[in-house]
């Protein structure tokens, strides 16, 4: 299932600590669960105007990739340092910051938080590559859209505060995942035209999440990536993307 993009990060759960743990399962890595594929869905934020920051959006995976500007891509001046993470996330006074927050929120069975949020124990399932993890040490938190990727997307510069607040997006369960270490690097900066996950039953699910979150962070997209979105999409009927256009 693809539970795990649908968080809403309980914070109020972040704040009570320590949480009850499960034990860990004897390896940190086991093999591929079987995934169902299912339609995307996303957050539901409060009701706002449509057209404004807030309002929530739901269109077909074809039309959402219509909706993509497209443009080539710019990567000269990119430094990774331009996009500050990790901040404190939504709870300043838990001791978790936004990837831990994320890790937390996505857990399969919790773990165990003490002083200084370290966690042990736990268990998660990785989306890219179906694998279960039972090690916090062996997660990476990604940026969905990578952070180079955005930087080759934004149609104007973004200033330091909205680099800030993509890197940290947890306004969205969409733009920041829990996966593997392995799978993550194996990713790197690529976009969907250069790489796919490894576990093909979540490509339709990865295609929209990609889409959704350009469109929440109103990125564009090059002629060879939308190419490949756009093929991925004929094996995805019904897929629908729903997203919040960022404030």
């Amino acid at each position: 299932m693809i539970s795990l993009l649908r968080r809403g990060l309980p914070a109020l759960a972040l704040a009570a600590l320590p949480l009850l743990a499960s034990p860990a399962s004897a390896g940190t890595l086991t093999s591929p669960l079987p995934v169902e594929e299912l339609p995307f869905t996303s957050y539901v934020p409060a009701q706002t105007p449509d057209g404004a920051p807030g309002a929530r959006r739901s269109l077909g995976l074809f039309e959402a990739i219509d909706r993509l500007p497209v443009a080539e891509e710019h990567r000269e001046g990119y430094q990774r340092t331009l996009y500050k993470h990790w901040n404190r996330g939504l709870n300043a006074t838990d001791g978790c910051d936004t990837r831990r927050e994320v890790i937390l929120s996505e857990a399969v069975n919790a773990p165990e938080v003490t002083a200084g949020c370290k966690l042990t124990g736990g268990s998660w399932r990785s989306a890219y590559d179906g694998l279960v993890v039972s090690d916090a040490g062996r997660l990476d938190v990604d940026h969905f859209v990578p952070l180079a990727e955005v930087f080759d997307s934004e149609q104007t510069p973004w200033s330091a505060e909205r680099r800030e607040a993509y890197a940290n997006d947890l306004g969205s369960p969409d733009t920041l995942i829990a996966v593997s270490a392995a799978s993550n690097r194996s990713k790197s900066d690529k976009d969907p035209a250069q790489w796919m996950p490894t576990d093909a039953s979540y490509h339709c699910t990865y295609a929209a999440t990609w889409v959704g979150t350009k469109l929440r962070w109103d990125l564009a997209v090059d002629d060879a990536e939308r190419q490949a979105l756009l093929g991925t999409a004929e094996d995805c009927s019904g897929t629908t993307v729903t997203y919040e256009p960022a404030p």
